[in-house]
């Protein structure tokens, strides 16, 4: 697959823009791909702890968690498109050191909502880091190695993840809580060093040439989306009529948002680049694909311990397989994508996704805990593959002066698969069992939820498939002229 995003696709990283180490290049991504991941999981383990120290409630505290990912998901495309116009390593390199300081500052903090701030400095931070290390790579790796970057910073941000609640929990007991922020200023000194070291000079317009960066847009698409992201987390999953409310605020600012873009002169996000047919599966695969991979980690607790009755430990040790797969898995998915090719791939990885699915409520209740780990093998494996493929075949067909605010787009695309499988997944599981109280359901009813769950979950990697096989069709036709 080869996207043209509208544009005239660059078929090569830029001779005078080439850094001298590629593989210095990738250390620095890489690392900024995992300070972002680590941010997102590191506190979670700490939520008890900062409860007590600041004498807050449950619902306060998860503020500290909540407001990063909101940054995340509101700012992700508008960093990145604010990249293409002002030059992405400047920026990257203000987002690095915005991060790191942001962290200084989070382990400083003398009171709950200085800290919630800080947090959302953070995350801004970790906007720009995220988006732009993708883009980079486009940037700066051979289109042949493609595939093999994009599956490393997939691997870097399976560890972050995976690591978190690990060293959060290390970090606490032997320093205390500070120590989940501070220890990011070591690892934001060496990113910083590296990106400023060895990535390419910007080659951006004049700034009497540049384009307009599109304030009412990322205004309009940051109310928006954070409205979605609070319609789906507010609650601890009872649906009331605040959720109603912001669902519905999300909608209209949805409509406003493409009516003012349609009308910029120099709009965030050009209306045209949905023109593109693949461009637009692309993103919408990588929601779908990603609901169902949050599905496993929402559901899979309650069918550790409700069905196969296993304690604390054990479920943890059984959740961790996931990450470890995934980040076991990525940088040899991106080889694979590089040898035979995206399109090829993403089928591939979603026929394991949907395989997996299928038999992973079934296969426990005969074998046990291997019953469960197999097919989530299968899932997660299949979805590294799958993003390692899709991720290249995005990035390597756009326009240069795009890479920015697509690598956002495609950001966006997995953030809101993850927060609308926590809040639909879990509703559907917690329907399933048909039980007031999940944590308390009888075995019988645990299993019949998963399977209700995994059902709906297979069903909707087959539409992923079904998008893939037509996109696959569409860019038939061009094979010949490409050859």
């Amino acid at each position: 697959m080869k996207l043209t995003a509208a544009l005239p696709a660059e078929s090569a990283p830029a001779a005078t823009g080439t850094p001298p180490s590629v593989r210095w290049v990738l250390a620095g991504l890489s690392l900024s791909m995992l300070m972002a991941s680590l941010g997102t999981s590191i506190a979670n383990v700490g939520l008890p702890t900062l409860a007590a120290a600041f004498d807050a409630t449950f619902q306060q505290v998860q503020w500290i968690v909540l407001a990063y990912l909101l940054a995340i998901t509101t700012l992700i495309v508008s960093v990145g498109r604010l990249g293409d116009l002002v030059g992405r390593r400047r920026l990257l390199l203000a987002g690095i050191a915005l991060f790191t300081a942001a962290s200084v500052l989070c382990s400083a903090a003398t009171g709950l909502w200085l800290l919630i701030a800080a947090r959302a400095v953070q995350g801004l931070g970790a906007a720009i880091m995220m988006s732009l290390t993708m883009a980079f790579v486009g940037e700066t790796v051979p289109k042949a190695k493609t595939g093999s970057a994009m599956g490393l910073l997939g691997t870097m941000s399976a560890v972050g993840t995976a690591l978190g609640p690990t060293l959060g929990g290390f970090l606490i007991a032997g320093f205390g809580w500070p120590a989940l922020f501070l220890v990011n200023l070591p690892l934001g000194v060496v990113t910083l060093f590296l990106a400023w070291r060895f990535l390419p000079a910007d080659n951006v317009a004049p700034c009497a040439a540049r384009a307009a960066f599109d304030i009412t847009g990322t205004v309009l698409l940051a109310l928006t989306l954070a409205a979605y992201a609070l319609a789906m987390t507010l609650g601890r999953g009872n649906f009331g009529p605040l959720n109603a409310g912001l669902l519905i605020t999300s909608l209209v600012g949805l409509g406003l948002f493409v009516f003012v873009e349609s009308r910029a002169a120099s709009p965030l996000v050009p209306m045209t680049l949905f023109h593109d047919p693949q461009l637009s599966a692309a993103f919408a695969m990588s929601a779908l694909v990603t609901t169902v991979m949050m599905a496993t980690l929402v559901v899979g607790p309650f069918y550790l311990s409700g069905a196969l009755a296993l304690d604390a430990a054990r479920v943890g040790l059984v959740l961790s397989v996931g990450p470890i797969v995934a980040a076991l898995t990525g940088v040899p998915a991106g080889r694979i994508v590089d040898r035979f090719g995206a399109q090829r791939m993403s089928i591939a990885g979603l026929i394991a996704m949907i395989a997996g699915a299928v038999v992973l409520p079934l296969l426990p209740a005969a074998f046990g805990i291997p019953g469960y780990l197999g097919p989530l093998v299968f899932i997660t494996a299949g979805y590294a593959l799958f993003q390692a493929a899709n991720n290249t075949a995005v990035m390597t067909g756009i326009h240069p002066e795009q890479r920015g605010v697509i690598s956002g787009l495609l950001n966006l695309s997995r953030n809101l698969g993850l927060i609308t499988g926590a809040s639909v997944m879990g509703a559907v599981f917690a329907f399933a069992s048909n039980a007031a109280e999940v944590t308390v359901a009888h075995a019988e009813a645990v299993a019949i939820g998963m399977r209700v769950t995994f059902a709906v979950a297979a069903a909707l990697i087959v539409l992923a498939l079904i998008i893939a096989a037509f996109s696959a069709l569409r860019s038939l036709p061009d094979q010949p002229a490409r050859a």
